[in-house]
């Protein structure tokens, strides 16, 4: 051994920096603070990691500390670039297919850039191979024009669809850090299959016989198992898009490939999306879809969701069909019935139950809450919290408080814990009763017992204390409904307080809430649609003038005035008789693009046509006919009299036909009370022609023409051309006075002449005038028949032939 070697094994060693060591003492004290029990094992899992954690902080600081050169920086970043674009080639030319060693050259086509798409890659590989082929004489592959079909009509969307979305599209080098990616597929995984897919349906109004529908299911790539299923009908129902999650369950299970993949958990998560969407009527219609296959039999689940959506509806009669339904076993007819001991009975639990007590509040079968009662007695089951409050909510809509305040009673006899809604219907059944301190009292008796109150019990309160003309101490009560939360915006509170006011009478406590609330919040077009009717309603228009044109000057995003401002508008000038502003108010809601409703308008717009502003009448009258709607009876009827008035028959006939076919029916005493209301504006001489005109009508056989007929008929008595015989006349008290008679029918027939050369004087046969013992007068065969109200008719001319012989006798 040489001296250099001894010198080398003799030097010390490099001396190492200290290990890290954690506090173990301090660990142990936080431990023991948040109350873990500081074991061994647990003690060397936090060391192990302390000490990583010290370790990744050391490194990061001696990374920073690093100082690169501008060489070492721009070397560094040319490597990556390298490594980038090396990576995207080897990856580019892996989907390329092809056999490169092939001799005959029929091998993949090196195509195109490779920062272009695959599809167009493949596509441009397809067609170059069809063309060269053509060119050398030979016949193109089948197999290569059935890929081609195949891109044209998947892969190559931005092709076939005008609705592409461009955040659906991703590029190639954006997925290339994915392990197991195929280009060939679209999407990245499975989740983001099913969110493009879901983004697509719930984006238009689409169903399952759609063709854009059913190419949007196959270029998803998603098999549609049971698990793919749950998610996209669950996340359409979260997106409230209640028929695409009902067309996609149709569409996938009624493919006879997936048939057998048919879940009863699928179905049951589409009965709540039904029920979330307050579709009771296409969810009975799935669950008697279950009820008959055995594959897909409902279980308690799928029992709770139909319950609970037929009781949010009121469908009392066809949930008592499924309770029945329940204990019964299935019939035989059921598909894919194997089991020959398979039973599926069930007896309804307290959800059930309590679904049912939710049917009875509509309909307000209050007797139903007793069996309800006993029926869980026979079953052994215990009510709860809910079913005191929905027995409560039952009694309170039918109107028997005392059994609410038994209910009350009963719910805290029991150990139910009465919550904030169930003080909610106890407020509202004493304010019904106009108990008002008691309704104080019972709020201040939940804050005491340490419920924790919600908005709805202190606006119900605050509602119960406006009506009844304490609006200050109401403030009170929203100032404690200001504390909690998920409370109602104060715009919404203080507007249901300015209605609840204005329903107990208290008019000047609805202006000075509106003057309290602009101190706090600013009013929204609902508050000032309610401060309308408050000015309308006791007619005050110069209140409600100034407040709708301050609104429409302004021109504020939050009030923005909706048909229901324009209505009350045209409420309040109507009241008042102000027909001017009436006019403006209904041009400005014409020009916004609001329509009529005639079940508000009708009324006003007919007293509005009757003090002269008639054109408003035509051109809603109009409107409605363009929109494929049927007017209101009282058009036809107004304008059939403003057109009668005014001699229009031919406009008059034309109403009756279109009023001949309307789906309503105006009768004979409607038609006798509408004519007798506008006798100031229709003569005897106007319904007299008007009658005469119905028998050119189109549809007389109709049954509102034949009405309008008979009243005509009843009010014109006999018709104008009227030859029937005259059969009640004295033929005894004939000789007693021939020449007054002659006289009177000379003088009656000269008149006629001489007044009225249209009229027309009453015609008579040999015979009635023989009877009349006038059988000297001759029979003028070429006059016409009068229409002249003014003209006497045949019995008024018997009357005083048979008055002047009585005289003279």
């Amino acid at each position: 051994m040489d001296a250099s070697s001894v010198v080398r094994f003799s030097q010390s060693p490099a001396i190492l920096p200290p290990e890290f060591e954690p506090d173990m003492e301090k660990i142990k004290r936080r431990l023991l603070k948040y109350g873990v029990d500081p074991t061994p094992k647990i003690l060397k899992n936090l060391r192990r990691k302390e000490i990583q954690k010290h370790n990744r902080r050391t490194k990061r600081q001696t990374e920073s500390e690093t100082v690169y050169t501008k060489a070492q920086k721009q070397t560094m970043e040319e490597e990556a670039r390298f490594e980038t674009l090396r990576r995207e080639y080897k990856q580019f030319t892996r989907t390329v297919p092809g056999n490169k060693s092939d001799a005959g050259g029929d091998g993949g086509l090196i195509v195109g850039n490779p920062w272009e798409g695959i599809e167009k890659v493949r596509l441009k590989e397809l067609v170059s191979g069809v063309r060269r082929e053509e060119v050398s004489g030979g016949k193109s592959r089948k197999e290569n024009l059935k890929e081609l079909k195949k891109i044209l009509e998947q892969d190559l969307r931005w092709v076939l669809e005008d609705d592409v979305d461009v955040e659906e599209e991703y590029d190639l080098t954006a997925r290339n850090d994915d392990v197991g990616f195929d280009p060939a597929k679209r999407w990245r995984n499975e989740g983001e299959a099913v969110r493009v897919l879901v983004d697509r349906l719930s984006s238009r109004e689409i169903t399952e016989k759609h063709w854009k529908f059913v190419r949007m299911m196959n270029q998803s790539g998603i098999q549609f198992n049971e698990d793919q299923m749950l998610k996209i009908v669950d996340r359409l129902g979260r997106k409230r898009s209640w028929k695409q999650a009902l067309a996609v369950v149709r569409w996938v299970y009624s493919d006879t490939k997936r048939k057998h993949l048919r879940s009863r958990f699928v179905y049951t998560k589409l009965l709540s999306v039904l029920g979330f969407a307050r579709r009771p009527q296409e969810a009975l219609q799935i669950f008697n879809q279950m009820l008959g296959d055995r594959q897909l039999y409902p279980d308690m689940a799928a029992y709770h969701s139909i319950a609970v959506t037929l009781g949010q509806a009121g469908f009392l009669k066809e949930l008592l069909k499924v309770i029945e339904r329940m204990r019964q076993k299935p019939t035989k007819l059921i598909k894919n019935l194997r089991q020959k001991n398979w039973d599926p009975v069930l007896e309804p639990d307290v959800v059930v139950y309590n679904a049912l007590l939710n049917a009875c509040v509509p309909s307000r079968q209050w007797k139903a809450v007793s069996w309800v009662f006993i029926e869980l007695r026979k079953n052994g089951l215990r009510p709860n919290g809910a079913t005191y409050g929905l027995a409560m909510e039952v009694m309170l809509e039918s109107e028997k408080y005392d059994r609410v305040y038994d209910f009350f009673r009963k719910m805290k006899s029991s150990g139910e814990a009465p919550k904030a809604i169930t003080y909610k219907v106890l407020v509202r059944a004493l304010w019904r009763e106009n108990k008002i301190e008691e309704a104080v009292e019972a709020v201040r008796d939940m804050e005491q017992k340490g419920v924790i109150g919600t908005g709805s019990v202190y606006y119900e309160l605050a509602c119960c204390l406006c009506s009844n003309g304490r609006w200050r101490e109401a403030m009170l009560e929203v100032g404690r409904m200001k504390r909690l939360e998920n409370c109602k915006p104060l715009e919404i509170t203080f507007t249901g307080l300015i209605a609840a006011s204005l329903n107990g009478g208290h008019v000047d406590d609805c202006m000075a809430i509106f003057q309290y609330m602009k101190d706090k919040c600013d009013p929204n077009i609902g508050t000032v649609n309610t401060m309308l009717r408050v000015y309308g309603r006791n007619d005050m228009f110069i209140e409600a003038k100034e407040l709708f044109e301050e609104i429409v000057r302004e021109k504020e995003t939050h009030l923005v005035p909706d048909e229901y401002t324009y209505s009350f508008m045209l409420e309040a000038s109507a009241r008042s008789l102000q027909w001017e502003y009436f006019e403006h108010v209904y041009q400005t809601m014409i020009l916004s693009g609001y329509r009529i409703d005639q079940t508000k308008h009708v009324q006003m717009l007919i007293e509005a046509s009757r003090a002269g502003k008639w054109s408003l009448l035509e051109h809603a009258f109009d409107a409605i006919l363009e929109d494929g709607e049927i007017p209101h009876p009282l058009f036809f009827t107004e304008m059939l009299c403003h057109a009668t008035a005014k001699g229009d028959y031919q406009r008059a006939i034309t109403l009756i036909n279109t009023v001949a076919l309307a789906s309503f029916q105006i009768s004979e005493e409607e038609w006798s009370d509408l004519f007798e209301e506008n006798q100031d504006l229709i003569t005897q001489e106007n319904l007299q022609k008007l009658s005469d005109y119905t028998l050119d009508c189109d549809y007389a056989s109709e049954p509102t023409v034949l009405n309008l007929s008979k009243s005509l008929k009843s009010l014109c008595g006999s018709s104008s051309s009227s030859t029937q015989p005259l059969l009640a006349i004295d033929v005894t008290t004939q000789s007693h006075s021939e020449k007054p008679e002659e006289d009177l029918l000379l003088h009656d027939t000269t008149m006629e002449d001489e007044t009225d050369t249209k009229s027309e004087a009453w015609e008579f046969t040999e015979t009635e005038l023989e009877t009349l013992g006038l059988e000297e007068l001759e029979i003028d065969d070429d006059e016409e028949e009068s229409s002249d109200s003014d003209t006497l008719s045949v019995y008024d001319i018997l009357k005083e032939w048979e008055e002047s012989s009585e005289k003279e006798t």
